[in-house]
C-alpha cells in the first residue's frame, strides 16, 4: 500500500475528474493521500476532501509563498489548523526562482506560518527553491523552538537539492520526500541523494497535478503515479517495491500522527 503525501486536488475537483482519479489511485493501491492547501481556497478544498474521504485523504492548510505581499489572515489560519481535520501546515516555504524581489515578504509569511505550526504542534510541509540558505536558517530556528514530538517536525517536499542540503534538513529532524522528478532523465544527482536518505526519513509524493513521473511524462500527474516513483526509488535503493511502500507508508503515519496503520 502506498501513501501519496502531497496532492493538490483543486483541478480534479473543478473539472469533475475526481472520482476517476480516486478510482485509479485505489486500483494502484495508493490508499492514503494528503490534500495540500496553500491559500484560503486551496485550504478549503483540502479540508472538504478530508471530510468527504475520512481515513483515506487528510488535509494540510497553509499560506504559500505566492501570497507573499498580500493580506493574509494568520488568525484565521491558526483557527483552521487547530481543527482535528487538519494534520499539517502546508504547503509553505520560500521560492526565489520567479520572485526573488519578494524575498523579504516571503520570509515574513513563512515565519508566520512556522509560528502557527509551533503553537499547533503540527508538522510543516515545506517548499524551497533557489532559497537554500534562507530556508535552512529559518528552519533551524523553527526546529529549535519546536515543542512537539521530535519525530513530527515536518517534511521537505519534492526534494531537488544535493546531499549536503539533505543532510542539513535531516539533522533538523525533517523527512525528505521525493516526487516524480527522481525518474527524470536528467536527475542523476538527485538519484544519488535518494540512496543517501535513511529509510526511516523517506517519503514519496506526486505533487499532483504536476511533475508526472516516467513513463507518464507529458500527462497530468495524479496520485496513482506515486507507484512509479516508488518503483524507481526501490530500484535505486536495492529493495523490493513492497518493502519501500511499507516503509514510506509507516513514515507518513508517524510524521502526520495518524493512529490507523492500514486501511
Amino acid at each position: 500500500m502506498f501513501f501519496d503525501t502531497h496532492v493538490h486536488f483543486d483541478d480534479f475537483v473543478e473539472d469533475g475528474s475526481l472520482e476517476a482519479v480516486l478510482e485509479r489511485a485505489e486500483f494502484s493501491k495508493v490508499w492514503k493521500m494528503v490534500a495540500v492547501g496553500g491559500s484560503p481556497d486551496a485550504n478549503e478544498t483540502a479540508q472538504r476532501m478530508a471530510e468527504a474521504f475520512p481515513k483515506r485523504i487528510y488535509a494540510a492548510a497553509g499560506y504559500d509563498r505566492h501570497l507573499a505581499g498580500s493580506i493574509c489572515d494568520i488568525t484565521a489560519l491558526s483557527t483552521l489548523v487547530a481543527e482535528e481535520s487538519i494534520i499539517a501546515i502546508g504547503e509553505i516555504g520560500l521560492d526565489y526562482f520567479y520572485e526573488q524581489e519578494k524575498a523579504q515578504e516571503q520570509q515574513r509569511l513563512f515565519l508566520q506560518c512556522l509560528e502557527t505550526s509551533i503553537h499547533a504542534r503540527k508538522p510543516v510541509i515545506v517548499h524551497t527553491r533557489d532559497a537554500d540558505d534562507d530556508t535552512l536558517g529559518m528552519l533551524t530556528d523553527f526546529s529549535s523552538h519546536w515543542k512537539g514530538d521530535p519525530s513530527r517536525v515536518g517534511v521537505i517536499h519534492c526534494f531537488t537539492r544535493d546531499q549536503k542540503m539533505a543532510r542539513a534538513f535531516l539533522d533538523l529532524g525533517f523527512y525528505i520526500s521525493f516526487s516524480g522528478i527522481v525518474t527524470f532523465a536528467n536527475a542523476d544527482p538527485l538519484r544519488e541523494v535518494a540512496t543517501f536518505v535513511p529509510a526511516d526519513r523517506l517519503l514519496i509524493e506526486t505533487d499532483s497535478p504536476y511533475l508526472a513521473p516516467v513513463p507518464h511524462r507529458g500527462k497530468r500527474c495524479e496520485p496513482a503515479f506515486a507507484v512509479d516513483t516508488a518503483k524507481r526509488l526501490a530500484e535505486l535503493r536495492g529493495v523490493a517495491v513492497e518493502s519501500l511502500a511499507k516503509t514510506t507508508f509507516a513514515n507518513a503515519i508517524q510524521l502526520f500522527g495518524l493512529e490507523e496503520k492500514t486501511p
